[in-house]
């Protein structure tokens, strides 16, 4: 945990994926609540990250309360580092989880049961870059080790830092390349997202707001 930042990352082949499956809390962590999704869930295991749980003790005590827990996927990181991972007998098609040095990757529908761990090896592979850097390396390496069994049309990726408001919040909810019209919106943002974080907490010492007009 080399920057206390917390972040997701996530395609799929149904529309706006990261609306309805991506949760992060600074200072809390991170969870993705997948498969037949229940987004409540993942505002759930964030609640219990935050109140002082374990990943472990927040997946179990959402695998012991939820009745329908043979439908859902569920995904957390906590504040030290710690994962854990829950998959009901009902999630879909082949599916798979892989742990890493603080990361967790997991799918369903899934081509082959490698992706998560490609995903993991490319999260890995430069631990000094910035974690969205890391975070669109790891999707891209999913992708190219054969993502989901059809294709995939929405992607995500948000992070949670030392605000309350998420640092980086990119979504593309419908379109035949996903990821890599990801990768573009973080080149984008990569070069603004500390501008856009100072205009919030002290625009007297922000850039400039730019032209008349911007809505900046």
């Amino acid at each position: 945990m080399r920057t206390g930042q917390f972040g997701v990352v996530i395609s799929s082949s149904s529309p706006a994926v990261a609306a309805r499956c991506a949760f992060v809390r600074a200072h809390a962590g991170a969870a993705c609540s997948q498969n037949i999704t229940d987004p409540r869930l993942g505002t759930r295991v964030l609640d219990l990250l935050e109140s002082g749980y374990s990943a472990d003790e927040a997946i179990a005590a959402i695998v012991e309360g939820e009745t329908l827990i043979a439908y859902r996927q569920v995904t957390a990181i906590d504040a030290n580092g710690g994962t854990a991972a829950f998959s009901g007998e009902r999630t879909l098609g082949l599916y798979s989880t892989a742990r890493g040095i603080d990361a967790i990757a997991a799918g369903n529908l899934l081509a082959n049961e490698g992706v998560p761990g490609a995903m993991i090896a490319a999260f890995e592979a430069d631990p000094g870059a910035v974690l969205e850097t890391r975070l669109v390396a790891a999707i891209r390496a999913g992708i190219a080790a054969g993502g989901e069994a059809g294709p995939v049309h929405s992607a995500g990726m948000i992070v949670a830092g030392d605000v309350e408001w998420r640092v980086t919040d990119l979504r593309v909810d419908w379109s035949d390349d996903p990821t890599e019209e990801l990768g573009r919106l973080w080149e984008l943002w990569q070069s603004q997202k500390a501008d856009y974080l100072q205009r919030a907490l002290n625009p007297t010492t922000a850039p400039s707001y730019g032209v008349l007009g911007d809505p900046r």
